[in-house]
């Protein structure tokens, strides 16, 4: 079992920092089935994942917009522009603003690492009063590979000038959880809805229900 100290930790942001029950009213508005949400994320990840399996790369809106069109037909050009905009006013869970706090109060430098843009996560952050808790918000963009890769993990101890080994990646995720063990970090899988772990994935190293819990224990190991 790793027992190694985390010296610092990166967020996964879409359902791991931020819900997405903000794009309900707004696949309404456009005509869809709000139910629909998160058929249509799991299709945008999906369809990111292919593009980097096939060597190949386009960034998240773009991904985004083109699982959108194929929803339905009647999804006309400008609620597609309508519902991406919405990804930059996505409110916070609840737990996350302590688990920040708790990170800095430690010293920890802590991160955001998304298949998105660094601009969007900036207005999502600075809308939530949140970026004064990182250090940093990085991208894929930067590698051109989506999580999970293991270029944008690697990528990311590289800036935070920590070993793979020392920092911990927080997702909602599993996959994103496994990819980062793949490429020698440390997993916390929040796991809000007490789902099964996919047994076709190594184990994440930490899990819980909550943020602040997954953060208790990630501190833990400094002790």
């Amino acid at each position: 079992m790793n027992i190694a100290p985390v010296d610092a930790v990166v967020f996964d942001v879409n359902e791991t920092l931020f819900t997405l029950d903000r794009l309900r009213p707004a696949f309404t508005d456009a005509g869809l089935d709000p139910s629909l949400v998160p058929v249509w994320f799991a299709r945008l990840l999906r369809d990111g994942f292919a593009l980097t399996a096939l060597g190949s790369y386009r960034p998240f809106a773009e991904v985004a917009a083109e699982t959108l069109r194929r929803l339905g037909a009647s999804v006309e050009d400008d609620a597609v522009a309508m519902i991406v905009a919405t990804m930059r006013d996505l409110d916070p869970h609840p737990d996350v603003e302590p688990a920040l706090r708790a990170l800095r109060d430690a010293g920890i430098a802590t991160a955001t690492l998304t298949n998105g843009s660094v601009e969007v996560v900036q207005a999502l952050l600075h809308r939530a009063n949140l970026g004064r808790y990182l250090s940093a918000n990085l991208s894929v963009d930067a590698v051109r590979r989506w999580k999970p890769a293991a270029e944008p993990y690697r990528f990311a101890a590289t800036e935070l000038a920590v070993d793979p080994g020392s920092l911990a990646l927080v997702a909602a995720h599993p996959g994103d959880c496994a990819g980062a063990t793949a490429a020698g970090l440390r997993a916390a899988w929040v796991n809000r809805a007490g789902q099964h772990w996919p047994a076709i994935f190594q184990a994440a190293g930490f899990s819980a229900p909550d943020r602040a819990t997954l953060v208790d224990a990630l501190l833990a190991t400094r002790r």
